[in-house]
């Protein structure tokens, strides 16, 4: 499958669409999943065009990889979580919905249930107030 310049993620990349962001430098985008497996869940993504982790070069590959490893604890930290999940998913068979290289980072708490992947449409306005959350934690 070549890679589609007209995905959700390009968009936000564009400005077509908002996203819920956290995080942004010359070479990445971290943003709230609209559908959360957890409070917190970001999505980090390359700028660079990209379908999957086969299709990305080595060096925005490790640009991104640093990326969610800054992110990681900090996220964890602002909502408190006690672990932190790391995917990254490569085709539909393997669960990939948006064909543009991501990462998703998902806090997780003790005894709190993962909701399903590509499950329902958090709130928006709970989503704004988990991003500037996160954002001040940032710096």
């Amino acid at each position: 499958m070549a890679y589609d310049p007209d995905n959700i993620f390009a968009k936000m990349l564009k400005g077509e669409i908002p996203c819920h962001k956290v995080y942004e430098d010359d070479d990445t985008l971290a943003f709230l999943d609209i559908m959360p497996r957890s409070e917190g869940h970001t999505l980090v993504i390359p700028k660079a065009q990209a379908e999957n982790l086969f299709d990305v070069s080595p060096e925005v590959l490790a640009k991104t990889m640093a990326v969610v490893q800054k992110l990681a604890p900090q996220i964890q930290n602002a909502v408190g979580a006690e672990g932190i999940l790391i995917q990254q998913f490569n085709g539909a068979a393997a669960g990939q919905t948006v064909f543009h290289l991501h990462f998703h980072i998902v806090p997780r708490k003790e005894g709190v249930d993962l909701k399903p992947h590509a499950g329902d449409m958090a709130d928006q306005d709970e989503l704004a107030k988990t991003a500037e959350t996160i954002r001040t934690a940032i710096g």
